[in-house]
């Protein structure tokens, strides 16, 4: 070891990038090591065809926190916005679809009543995410603590509440530990509308709209909403990307890529530093880690330096993957029946109802890949031309349900069978988008398993219900970021408060370093 580092952020997603960026705007000195090529994560660009590029994963912009953006200054690192409040189509396979925004929803059978109802009912759920919200920004406390900081936590996350007023204090009570299957027939007959709201609540999990935690999902996925609402960022999330990239350098920050971690290294008295997969041996203060609580603890840690009950709480983490990603490259725009090609920029879905969802996770649940999955596609070069070469057009499109331990595994003829599904299931909407395809590519859990790293496949480094979410996520004895070797750190999506392209987590985990431990 012959450098030492104050701080060591394994993986370079948008959380370890923003980690360090903080790391690094509070004067310490901080190195990212970055197993592939480039930078980004399963939030990173890939080139999946000649001239055509595509979000590997996440492909909208939900919840980039606020905070993250004007800390880092972001916007003069070159973080600009192609388009923001996005509406979400709801299609109809008959071209009746259903545009949804987010206080309005129009289209056939809609009635003006109906759209009263979902503009009270979402401006109802957006009070409640905003608790949520809110909740995300700190360290979440622990219920039985001796610390002042965990008393005046709680007391901020009791008057949230207490705000909401005792109607909404207790709907929130009521609906916030169900399933979204009902308490959307409490409010909605439409069953394109319920649909596209289910599906909103389960993108990413392995669960189903009868699931318990999916109202907790769809209040996950609103808390992040604000300001822009579902955006999209200029050159794709690879805008985000760069723009943490350049914050993170311009602060004194090294990020090495093609570097590999293979173990962190620890003595009695904590961690020591990282070994890297060449055998390199580095030296730092502390490790912050961006890979999953499984990776990071079972494997680059190992389970003989923790003991034995932290060890079964990591085992028993819930992180079965279900989500799929489909990349295809087009000769020209989709049409899809009855849609205006104007429209060709927003969320469009595929989820004709409840029923049609819970049916597709009732093959995931025993291990087989859904007849008909639903979907939610977007056509990135709608907003940026030079993600595909002049005449051409890329659709990327999150498929639910394709588990990641699939009977029989992901073979070849597997995933050909699954993605014949999935391109059935598209003609049905868009009739001639087969006869468009110039190549395409189907990113299974395995395979994101594979290529990201990320146990299971998981999108967000686990589930996230009731007892994997704030004082308890990942588990109970590292949900403070803190893991239980001094000067391990968790700063992905595993740590609260969870995931989506935010970086709360990066940015929650370095204030917790830093009062931790990187003081000078």
């Amino acid at each position: 070891m012959t450098e030492r580092w104050d701080a060591i952020v394994i993986g370079a997603g948008h959380n370890g990038l923003t980690c360090a960026a903080y790391l690094g705007r509070a004067g310490r000195k901080v190195l990212v090591l970055e197993r592939s090529s480039t930078v980004g994560g399963m939030a990173g660009m890939r080139r999946f065809a000649e001239g055509c590029s595509v979000p590997g994963c996440a492909h909208l912009l939900y919840h980039l926190n606020p905070r993250v953006v004007a800390d880092l200054e972001l916007q003069s690192h070159g973080l600009r916005l192609a388009a923001s409040h996005l509406p979400t189509v709801a299609l109809d396979e008959n071209g009746g679809h259903l545009t949804l925004t987010e206080r309005s929803v129009d289209g056939p059978g809609i009635s003006p009543q109906q759209r009263a109802v979902y503009a009270a009912f979402m401006d109802r759920l957006r009070r409640f995410a905003a608790v949520l919200a809110a909740a995300g920004e700190t360290r979440p406390p622990r219920l039985v603590s001796d610390q002042w900081r965990d008393y005046l936590t709680l007391a901020a996350l009791g008057w949230k509440v207490w705000q909401l007023g005792r109607d909404d204090m207790r709907e929130l009570m009521r609906i916030g530990a169900i399933n979204i299957f009902d308490v959307l027939q409490e409010e909605f007959d439409n069953p394109l509308l319920k649909g596209a709201l289910c599906l909103d609540a389960v993108l990413g999990t392995h669960m189903g709209p009868r699931s318990p935690n999916t109202v907790l999902n769809f209040l996950h996925r609103l808390a992040g909403q604000t300001g822009a609402g579902v955006a999209v960022a200029d050159g794709g999330m690879q805008g985000v990307i760069s723009a943490l990239e350049r914050a993170a350098v311009a602060r004194g920050v090294e990020i090495r890529v093609n570097t590999a971690a293979s173990r962190i290294v620890t003595d009695a008295d904590g961690v020591t530093g990282v070994e890297l997969a060449s055998g390199e041996l580095l030296a730092c203060r502390m490790v912050l880690s961006s890979a999953d609580p499984k990776t990071t603890f079972q494997r680059l840690l190992g389970p003989q330096v923790l003991d034995t009950g932290f060890n079964r709480r990591i085992h028993n983490l819930r992180m079965r993957g279900t989500a799929a990603k489909l990349h295809l490259a087009l000769r020209g725009a989709p049409a899809f029946r009855g849609l205006d090609a104007a429209a060709l920029g927003g969320r469009l879905l595929i989820a004709p109802s409840p029923d049609y969802i819970e049916l597709a996770f009732d093959a995931a649940k025993y291990g087989a890949g859904s007849e008909h999955p639903a979907m939610e596609i977007t056509i990135p070069t709608v907003h940026t031309r030079a993600l595909a070469p002049a005449g051409m057009h890329v659709l990327s499109a999150v498929v639910q349900y394709a588990p990641a331990g699939l009977r029989g595994g992901w073979s070849a003829d597997a995933k050909a069978g699954f993605m014949e599904r999935i391109l059935t299931q598209l003609a049905r909407y868009a009739p001639g988008i087969r006869e468009q395809i110039v190549s395409a590519e189907l990113l299974t859990p395995a395979d994101l398993e594979a290529e990201y790293g990320v146990t299971g496949g998981h999108w967000h480094h686990g589930e996230l219900a009731l007892d994997q979410f704030m004082m308890l996520r990942p588990v109970p004895g590292a949900a403070q970021y803190a893991a239980p070797i001094p000067g391990l750190y968790l700063c992905g999506a595993g740590a609260h408060p969870g995931g989506g392209v935010s970086g709360t987590p990066g940015r929650n985990a370095a204030q917790a370093a830093l009062a931790g431990g990187l003081r000078r």
